[in-house]
């Protein structure tokens, strides 16, 4: 089992706010076309999740660059890149979490009354902008990854102990 370092931890959580808001939204153009107030509860509370979970994600991955030092193999910049959008959406995601959990909160003990506009309206611009900060985000997050200059290169560096890098395999040989 893996040891869990500030890196582990964040990328065992990172896509709890992105899937939250996804689905937020989704639920909340649900209940725009629909209707239905049973979507609009779904969507206010998926919402108030996502901005449950948005700061714990933001810490861990701050402590993850922390404990990262920005090494060699990961191109410089994409994790500032990566940050600057993650507070920006962590931002986001916390105004349209309160904003749902008092809707949400209002909706429950007024089961009665039908949700007001604005408060259907705030939480359909919430989710929208929520989902794109947080899409951008997670975005430039993949770029840590996907863009090091490590994977660019033809072979293995040398050095490396067995296991943590392998040369790519011959095609030509896959295919005997």
């Amino acid at each position: 089992m893996p040891t869990l370092t500030w890196p582990y931890a964040h990328l065992l959580i990172n896509h709890f706010p992105v899937v939250l808001t996804t689905v937020g939204l989704a639920a909340a153009i649900g209940a725009l076309v629909l209707g239905r107030r049973g979507l609009w509860l779904y969507a206010m509370g998926t919402l108030t999740i996502a901005g449950l979970i948005v700061y714990p994600v933001h810490f861990t991955g701050d402590q993850a660059d922390h404990a990262l030092h920005d090494p060699w193999y990961i191109k410089r910049g994409v994790i500032d890149a990566h940050d600057d959008a993650a507070g920006i959406a962590m931002t986001i995601i916390l105004v349209a979490g309160a904003i749902s959990a008092y809707g949400w909160w209002r909706a429950l003990k007024r089961r009665d009354e039908v949700i007001p506009v604005w408060i259907r309206a705030a939480v359909l611009i919430g989710a929208l902008a929520g989902f794109g900060s947080v899409a951008w985000a997670a975005l430039l997050g993949g770029k840590i990854v996907h863009e090091a200059p490590i994977l660019e290169l033809p072979t293995a560096p040398a050095g490396l102990p067995p296991g943590i890098a392998t040369p790519p395999r011959d095609s030509a040989r896959e295919n005997d």
